[in-house]
């Protein structure tokens, strides 16, 4: 295979890639003048990242003097590269600045002011390379700070790399992008130089051929190479067609071998590596002369500069200084566009103060006549028309109005599907595009969105292997605990079966440990049992006692509202049953007289034999209160004071009790009248025995009522002397009653004859209810006395 390419190319018959343009070249402004030598700036900008990785560790401070080619940061990461002093000076300041991107990026960067001194550090010139170790060579292209030079900045150190079976080193001299000059100009003056650097790089990689591409269109510099590499037979210099974009690294390939490097793959995977032509010089200023890469060859051009031309420009030059050095016009105009990179794939800075960094290679400033729309503020994009000319010219052989499509919905599924990374931003379908749609910004955008994406998800599967890692690390450790626990028990368990004094002494702790807490368990069951036991065996007067407040307590303020409802019945009772006498009185005179005389005999009789009663059942509750608080029981004061609520709380509930049998009696009269008489007298008898007693019983209220305050009021000191007063007091009679008395005796000295019999009757039936009522009473009382 490599001996037909090589006749292949000796032929002069190379392939072709698809598609590709024809633009206009312009190189004229710049191809014919010398590479131009500038002065020091006031102050360089040097961002710590200038290449696709990582950037690396600061080793300077603020106010640190730093000398031509030291080393501002460390690499640490093979995608680290150091950055250097490009001259002596200070550092001024560290603190983020704009820098070289089409979004307008801002990034970390090194201030230095310049002392116009140049001092360089010491060097080490290697004269002998043969005294020099391939590693060593490598770790000196790392230490220089060498990417890639190209436009993509990929480090030059993994790329130089010994790999087997490198059939083609491949320099890329083709510089197909309109305008720019610098590598022409580069191989026109520093062929040799560029040579060495190849040969660097051959006993690196010893690969089977050397391969330089050149375009047709740089006559000089395809001489200067030829005669350098003359003596060479290993080294081809490969003059390609001139076409856009041929300095793509695939394009490259395709056109000097022939082989199409597949979606997703580098040409390293098929046995080729690709180098720039101002890396091959940059490797060969690093090895030979120990000079890190701090400058480089930038095309300062465009109708706009009076003087545009070939620099040598110090990494960190702001582009405002070499505009001033060529002469731009309208250098105050806003409106004037400056463009970084070729116009095909370049953008536009957001300010003059962006610094060149090591992929920096032109520094376009066009004229409104030369390319208006770089002055156009808003794009002129319309509708796409589906016209397909993208996708002819696309050497990526990709379908730019689909991707296009995609990255405005930002379907990033879709774009990868379309092979969106394979798409080399050329610009070649922008070029061509009749709607004038900026397509290869809508990729860079895509690109730069998906990428970011990306890094998110793969921060999100680190953080998930770090998660997993300590899951299962502190599951590893709780079972080394677990199985720890379980060795030191066990191991305690056969030192206590062993018969040595130590065994002995840890079964005797462990039994006394044993012994303390059943101990202390048996107290605190004994100290409850006791506890319920001492509650048991408390004297019952203490217990009664309580239970006597309690009841006392609750009896005295139902017996009060019971009162005052009962006395508020009562009241209305005796009304409506006088009413209701006088209402049924008869039309004649005579009867009503008669009658009047029986009823107010057969009710003093009544009143009187209930009367009696009542006086013997209080005598008898008198007894027992005196006979309970006599001073021969031992009992306490409190003992005295609980016992008097209960006898007015008992006293009460009599009372209590005498007023329903009251409304018993009126119903049983009600009810007892049709059986016994129909006729209107005995009607008139009954009720008249009703009201005398109601009276009656409305006076025994009033004594009870009058027994019950006066025992309140009575003091802890004379409770039985106060007690046996009121029940001598009870004990005798009323004025009321005296006077009823009187006329029971008048009534009873009548002539008996005179007396109807019907009024006997009635006056009998109403004693033997009478009797029957104060029996059922007199039976309540003594269970009240016994659950007192």
């Amino acid at each position: 295979m490599v001996e037909s390419v090589i006749e292949r190319i000796t032929r002069g018959n190379f392939w072709d890639f698809h598609g590709g343009i024809h633009p206009p070249e312009q190189k004229f402004l710049t191809s014919n003048k010398p590479i131009k030598h500038l002065a020091l700036p006031k102050q360089l900008i040097i961002p710590l990242q200038q290449h696709i990785g990582r950037e690396g560790d600061l080793l300077v401070s603020i106010g640190e003097h730093v000398l031509k080619g030291q080393a501002l940061t460390l690499s640490t990461n093979p995608m680290v590269v150091p950055i250097h002093a490009p001259t002596s000076g200070t550092i001024s300041a560290i603190k983020m600045s704009v820098i070289a991107h089409p979004s307008g990026l801002s990034q970390l960067c090194v201030f230095l002011d310049v002392d116009g001194e140049d001092t360089w550090r010491k060097r080490n010139v290697c004269e002998d390379l043969e005294q020099l170790s391939n590693h060593e060579i490598v770790k000196i292209i790392a230490d220089a700070g060498i990417a890639g030079m190209g436009g993509a900045g990929f480090p030059t150190h993994i790329k130089v790399s010994s790999k087997p079976d490198i059939k083609f080193l491949i320099i890329n001299g083709a510089e197909c992008e309109p305008y720019i000059t610098a590598d022409d100009l580069l191989m026109m003056e520093q062929s040799n130089a560029i040579v060495d650097g190849i040969k660097i790089l051959d006993r690196l990689l010893t690969p089977t051929v050397i391969l330089i591409g050149i375009e047709a269109n740089k006559p000089k510099a395809i001489k200067a190479l030829q005669k350098a590499t003359a003596a060479i037979e290993k080294i081809k210099v490969c003059i390609v067609p001139t076409k856009y974009p041929t300095g793509g690294e695939k394009q490259l390939v395709q056109i000097l071998t022939g082989q199409e490097v597949k979606s997703g793959r580098l040409p390293i995977h098929d046995g080729i590596v690709m180098q720039n032509i101002a890396t091959c010089f940059a490797i060969n200023e690093a090895v030979r002369h120990d000079t890190p890469l701090i400058r480089r060859v930038v095309t300062v051009t465009g109708q706009a500069l009076n003087k545009p031309q070939n620099v040598w420009a110090l990494l960190g030059t702001p582009i405002n200084f070499l505009l001033e050095q060529c002469s731009v016009e309208g250098i105050e105009n806003q409106k004037q566009p400056v463009i970084m990179g070729g116009p095909m794939m370049g953008f536009s800075v957001s300010s003059e103060l962006v610094p060149i960094v090591k992929t920096s290679n032109c520094i376009l400033v066009p004229s409104k006549k030369e390319m208006p729309s770089a002055f156009e503020k808003e794009s002129n994009e319309v509708e796409c028309i589906r016209c397909g000319q993208c996708s002819d010219v696309c050497p990526s052989q990709l379908l730019p109005q689909e991707l296009q499509w995609s990255a405005k919905a930002k379907d990033y599924s879709q774009l990868e599907k379309l092979n969106l990374r394979d798409c080399i931003d050329c610009g070649a379908c922008a070029y061509v595009c009749p709607s004038q749609i900026p397509l290869v910004h809508y990729y860079r955008i895509a690109k730069a969105e998906i990428r970011e994406q990306q890094q998110l998800d793969l921060k999100a599967e680190k953080a998930k292997i770090r998660f997993e890692a300590r899951k299962l690390r502190l599951e590893k450790e709780k079972v080394a605990r677990q199985e720890k626990h379980k060795k030191a028990a066990a191991a305690r368990k056969a030192a206590m079966n062993k018969a040595t004094p130590e065994a002995t002494g840890a079964k005797s702790a462990v039994a006394a440990a044993l012994a303390r807490v059943k101990a202390k368990k048996a107290s605190k069951d004994q100290s409850q049992v006791s506890t319920s036991d001492s509650q048991k065996d408390l004297p019952a007067d203490s217990a009664d006692d309580q239970k006597s407040q309690v009841a006392a307590a609750i009896a005295r303020a139902k017996a009060k509202k019971k009162l005052k409802e009962e006395a508020t019945q009562k009241q209305s009772g005796s009304d409506s049953i006088v009413d209701s006498a006088v209402e049924e009185k008869p039309a004649s005179t005579e009867q009503v007289g008669t009658d009047d005389k029986k009823a107010k005999i057969a009710a003093a009789i009544a009143k009187a034999k209930a009367k009696k009663l009542n006086k013997s059942a209080d005598a008898s509750d008198s007894e027992k209160m005196t006979e309970d608080t006599s001073p021969e029981k031992t009992v306490s004061t409190d003992d005295k004071k609980t016992k008097i609520a209960a006898a007015i709380a008992k006293a009460k509930a009599k009372k209590l009790s005498k007023a329903a049998e009251v409304t018993d009696l009126e119903k049983d009269t009600k009810n007892s009248s049709p059986e016994q008489t129909a006729g209107s007298d005995d009607k008139k008898t009954k009720i008249a025995a009703a009201i005398a007693k109601a009276k009656n019983k409305a006076i025994a209220k009033a004594n009870v009522e009058t027994i019950i305050e006066k025992k309140v009021e009575v003091n802890e000191t004379s409770v039985l002397t106060s007690t046996d007063n009121s029940i001598k007091t009870d004990s005798k009679p009323s004025k009321p009653e005296k006077i009823e008395q009187e006329n029971t005796a008048e009534s009873e000295s009548k002539p008996v004859a005179a007396i109807d019999k019907k009024a006997k009757i009635a006056a009998a039936i109403a004693k033997a209810k009478a009797k029957k009522k104060l029996k059922e009473a007199s039976t309540v009382e003594e269970n009240d006395q016994d659950g007192v």
